[in-house]
């Protein structure tokens, strides 16, 4: 099963760095990282470019202007050149543990997705992580929120992971999804713009054409890094584009993954 790790980034070249190093020291590499950019400054294409020079995989840099919060878009440009049967989803902000991509290639599930957990960290020890460039992070460790989910068990993962139909919890900064299912929905729907809403409105429409939703617990560890919160001006519109998703139960998009076919260069 070839595997691609979708990595989204937005002018925060420190965190994108501790995070692409952290896939770099993986038991089991993904096929490829496609670095998802909405539009950053040069430092995080030159820094990139030096990634690529290090990195024992394919490290493809998909890049669109910025023209605002298009996390949609970007996800489905990335998805549009993605050579992996099975898509994993991180966001920039995130840094996983060793086992990370080896963990959801061993639940991956015909007909599932999966939804992971993460843990969340401070602003304090944000900063010592991104001044370091090293996160490893325990139980007794200062500054880790849900710590909890800083555990990887075996045991554990098979008493607490669970299936679902609920949307709630959905984050796409850990989540997993076989590309197929992606083209059926058409991808993620580029009528959201700014932030919210855009991961709970696409696993909306893998529910409603028929594909289940797994909770994995204690296994795929991840840590959010601290930020700012995003501006939610869109969020009353974002809503509203979701509600529409759920109360007619509709698995498709218009504004989607299939306008990257045609032109997967387009700005």
């Amino acid at each position: 099963m070839q595997t691609s790790l979708i990595l989204t980034t937005f002018n925060w070249k420190e965190a994108l760095e501790l995070s692409v190093r952290s896939i770099f020291k993986q038991t089991h590499l993904p096929t490829e990282i496609i670095i998802a950019d909405d539009g950053s400054n040069g430092d995080t294409g030159r820094l990139i470019q030096e990634l690529q020079k290090k990195s024992p995989v394919t490290i493809v840099h998909s890049y669109q202007n910025n023209k605002g919060f298009r996390l949609s878009r970007s996800r489905n440009k990335a998805l549009s050149i993605a050579k992996g049967d099975y898509i994993i989803l991180i966001d920039g902000d995130i840094v996983v543990e060793k086992h990370f991509i080896e963990d959801h290639v061993q639940a991956a599930r015909e007909n599932y997705f999966i939804q992971g957990s993460r843990a969340l960290l401070n602003a304090s020890a944000t900063r010592k992580a991104l001044t370091t460039m090293e996160l490893c992070p325990c139980l007794t460790e200062p500054g880790v929120e849900n710590r909890k989910n800083c555990i990887r068990s075996n045991l554990l993962s098979r008493l607490f992971s669970f299936s679902s139909t609920r949307l709630s919890g959905i984050k796409t900064c850990n989540f997993a999804f076989w590309r197929k299912h992606a083209e059926e929905v058409n991808g993620f729907n580029e009528d959201f713009v700014g932030w919210g809403r855009e991961d709970s409105e696409f696993t909306a429409r893998l529910l409603n054409l028929g594909i289940k939703r797994q909770n994995l617990k204690f296994k795929a560890v991840a840590y959010h890094l601290f930020h700012p919160l995003n501006s939610r001006q869109h969020l009353e519109e974002n809503d509203s584009i979701l509600a529409n998703t759920t109360d007619n139960r509709l698995n498709w998009c218009e504004n989607g993954l299939s306008l990257h076919k045609r032109n997967i260069n387009s700005a």
